[in-house]
């Protein structure tokens, strides 16, 4: 056995989300695999049997996506792309074999296919230009903004770029019913002006079981968006325009679901939300008789996720974070104490079926997502996709520690120590600092971070959830607010002390290194101390007032401790390019030009600073990333930049790999 390398973490394939066949017995799954030669994955539809057993069901030479199995269990529906130019076909084929028959061409392509219940058709959202909502008339001004030499962009919306893309070329999603013999499509929201969503439309949307009636939520304003508002809406498929099911209600409220008796409906909300992005969810159900609506998860201070119906509708199943941990937990369908249905790990992506059994993934710091499925309170990985190359690699072991934080409090971290660990030796220490700020460190597998290649490089990795993080308490998330850089940094340094005071850490090679917030608190970090060696800030938050030119402004009031037209000293006072006087840490600054969640401007702002003041500092920069470094040469490379910069200041423990 050998240590894990990056290259490996382009080898594994990537497992998607189950959609089990009614009978439970099989489930449809989407599978990656990369080429990092080529520098591009294709991503292809397996059937996955209970047993174990799995055979590819799509081409290799498309990627196919988005699995929608029809009521009888016999065809797929999925999304096919045959190239980076192809926008994605709605696409058909049975599942006991033969060529799949692609339903549309539709201008700017099709997402999230789901089948009505009789299975005569399908329901597809496709996006539309809003001042052209036709398909013949998007598909004609697609060519004409092809062929033009003007590539201004225009806006006058508060919210006009996200993550890495930008939002001011007018389209928004229309859903269309497709014929699933003949393709024929109609647009069953001809009117339609908002947003479904400004992540990838369609994961908020359920088909009433009568077939008559579609229900998803949506932005419930019209640009500007000046407010942030998400609606659920429900929509008779037989005409009519979308209604909101609660226009007064919470700000948030999404992925609306039907109880299989088409009685009710079950929805998350949140009340503090955009204000504090982290407010916890609650379920609601509604009665669609009544109009009654009923807080089902009010007395638990935990948010539930990607919730479902037993298909006797007797349960709610759903995953929820707890204490750096990603569980199934089951309550009854009219509210109750959620259950643990299975312990993580991480245990997410829950789709109960017929028989009682729950299809999943399951993955921890030591094992990648796989396919898993959980029955009489077991649960078991039925997936084997990386086994081969899993069992050649020498994984570090990760130890889950508690010590005292800011203001006394209990603060969780794991630690991840380097094949062959012994703890007689003196070993560098490098922290993983999570981005959010309020994500967490759990106990998942990071194809982006990975604590298992930094581990085998020689380091002991320490991830700390500060004050902020999630799967605790609401006030232990908003802890940081206002205040970003004070209890964080008090817990890194707690966490540092306590591992420094075991006797294996060499306090003279100790480095800090996170993405985002984590990119901020290294930034600030730097400014307060001197005892890391050596500093990795990727994509950080170095200027408070510069996060004005964000994609979501919203709620920065909050996150900051006042706006700048009214109280500077807040911003001042936690922005870490104002507390750089005394910083000597080599830094190593990344950051995309695409990012438009922390602007390039704040990393370009922060090696400026550390230049200016002499001290070392080393950029990477790549055109064309944005938040995430996705591409896999350039993940190498980024793998190699980090890596490199640790061996430059902390040296390396352990020999490099052949």
């Amino acid at each position: 056995m050998r240590p894990i390398t990056p290259q490996d973490l382009w080898k594994l394939r990537r497992v998607g989300q189950p959609e089990p066949l009614p009978g439970g017995e099989a489930a449809v799954v989407p599978i990656t695999q990369y080429d990092a030669a080529e520098n591009r994955g294709r991503t292809r539809l397996h059937l996955v049997t209970a047993a174990g057993e799995s055979r590819p069901l799509t081409r290799e030479d498309a990627d196919s996506t988005a699995p929608a199995v029809d009521p009888t269990g016999r065809r797929l529906a999925f999304i096919r792309k045959s190239g980076e130019d192809d926008p994605g076909r709605l696409c058909v084929m049975r599942l006991d074999g033969g060529e799949a028959q692609c339903l549309t061409e539709f201008p700017l392509g099709a997402v999230a296919p789901r089948w009505l219940p009789d299975g005569s058709a399908l329901l597809v959202w496709s996006p539309v230009y809003r001042d052209h909502p036709g398909l013949d008339a998007t598909r004609a001004e697609r060519d004409a903004r092809k062929q033009s030499k003007v590539k201004a962009r225009v806006t006058e919306d508060r919210i006009y770029r996200y993550w890495d893309r930008w939002l001011t070329g007018g389209e928004v999603h229309h859903l269309f019913r497709v014929d699933a013999t003949t393709g024929e499509a109609a647009d069953l929201t001809p009117g339609w002006t908002c947003p479904i969503d400004f992540e990838e439309a369609g994961t908020g949307y359920d088909v009433s079981p009568d077939g008559r009636q579609v229900v998803f939520h949506a932005l419930a304003v019209d640009p500007p968006y000046d407010d942030l508002r998400f609606g659920v809406y429900t929509l008779d498929l037989d005409g009519g325009a979308p209604a909101l099911v609660d226009p007064d209600g919470p700000p948030s409220q999404r992925r609306p679901r039907y109880a299989p008796d088409g009685a009710a409906l079950l929805y998350g909300v949140q009340y503090d939300w955009p204000g504090f992005y982290a407010d916890r969810i609650r379920l609601v159900r509604l009665d669609l008789e009544s109009g009654e609506r009923t807080g089902l998860t009010e007395d638990w201070d935990r948010s539930p996720t990607g919730w479902e119906f037993t298909p006797d509708g007797a349960q709610i199943v759903f995953a929820a974070e707890d204490d750096a941990r990603c569980s199934l937990f089951a309550i009854p369908a009219g509210g109750g104490v959620p259950r643990v249905l299975a312990p993580g790990g991480w245990v997410h992506g829950p789709r109960p079926v017929a028989d009682g059994r729950v299809w999943c993934r399951v993955e921890s710091l030591t094992r990648p997502a796989e396919v898993a499925i959980v029955a009489a309170g077991r649960l078991e990985a039925v997936g084997h996709h990386n086994d081969d190359l899993l069992a050649a690699l020498d994984m570090g072991v990760t130890e889950e520690v508690r010590f005292p934080g800011a203001d006394g409090a209990e603060i969780q971290m794991w630690v991840t120590y380097p094949p062959g660990f012994d703890a007689g030796r003196r070993w560098p220490l490098v922290h993983n600092i999570h981005g959010g700020p309020h994500g967490v460190n759990g106990d998942q597998w990071h194809w982006r971070w990975n604590a298992q290649v930094f581990a085998a490089a020689g380091y002991v990795v320490a991830a700390v959830n500060f004050h902020g993080s999630s799967s605790w308490s609401n006030e232990f998330a908003r802890g940081i607010q206002g205040a970003w850089g004070d209890k964080p940094t008090a817990d890194v340094l707690a966490a540092t002390d306590h591992l420094l005071g075991r006797g294996f850490i060499d306090p003279g090679r100790m480095a800090i290194a996170g993405g985002s917030y984590g990119g901020y608190l290294v930034a600030w970090l730097i400014g307060q101390t001197d005892r890391f060696r050596a500093a990795i800030c990727h994509a950080g938050v170095t200027n408070l007032l510069g996060q004005y030119a964000t994609d979501i402004t919203h709620g920065r009031r909050a996150a900051f401790g006042g706006e700048p037209w009214h109280d500077m000293e807040p911003i001042r006072r936690w922005s870490p390019t104002e507390s750089l006087a005394d910083v000597v840490t080599p830094t190593l600054v990344i950051h995309g030009e695409q990012d438009y969640r922390v602007v390039v401007t704040q990393g370009l702002e922060l090696y400026g600073i550390l230049k200016a003041k002499g001290v070392e500092a080393r950029l990477v920069y790549y055109p064309d990333e944005g938040h995430w470094i996705l591409k896999p040469q350039n993940s190498l490379h980024w793998y190699g930049e980090f890596l490199g910069w640790l061996e430059r200041y902390l040296g390396r423990p352990m020999p490099k790999p052949e």
